[in-house]
């Protein structure tokens, strides 16, 4: 079976607490995710040092190392996304197909080392990114194509509930080693 792709629209937890990994934006302030982020990507480091990073669980959901590339590529696509909205007025993001991009990139054949790099690369340019975030402009906006509308603020806290999600996805594989 493949995997199926993600449709659900997770803007939620920016509202609510996630009942599957225990997010909860109301304890984050947009100040701490960029240190909070750091930790995260530090993490990641041990996950892609496992031997069986490749083994997916089951047929339709992903291994440890393609949840490690999509959270690469996730940190990248939000390092663009908070510069546009710093600094153009209501920025439109282009669309990015998650899914499209696994297969395409061929995430399970990606190296786990290099990956690590690139992971922990693009944690700390995002991290300076967030961290050079001031006063009003947290509050600046940016829009998906769907309709979703974010500030800086929340979409620090949608951005980090995504990573924090998928390394909860792949605890096994934490805490197993």
């Amino acid at each position: 079976m493949p995997i199926v792709p993600d449709t659900k629209d997770w803007t939620w937890v920016v509202d609510r607490p996630c009942a599957e990994c225990g997010f909860d934006a109301a304890t984050v302030q947009a100040t701490d995710v960029s240190r909070l982020l750091l930790e995260n990507a530090e993490s990641w480091q041990t996950v892609l040092a496992r031997g069986e990073v490749r083994l997916r669980p089951d047929d339709s959901t992903w291994s440890a190392l393609e949840y490690a590339c999509h959270v690469r590529d996730v940190m990248k696509l939000y390092d663009v996304r908070v510069r546009l909205m710093l600094e153009e007025e209501n920025p439109l993001f282009a669309n990015w197909d998650q899914d499209a991009t696994a297969i395409a990139d061929s995430y399970n054949t990606q190296n786990p080392a290099a990956v690590a790099r690139e992971l922990q690369d693009a944690a700390t340019a995002l991290a300076a990114t967030f961290d050079g975030v001031q006063g009003t402009a947290w509050q600046r906006v940016g829009r998906r194509s769907d309709g979703a509308s974010f500030t800086v603020e929340s979409i620090s806290k949608y951005f980090f509930h995504d990573i924090h999600h998928h390394l909860w996805d792949v605890r096994d594989a934490v805490t197993a080693h």
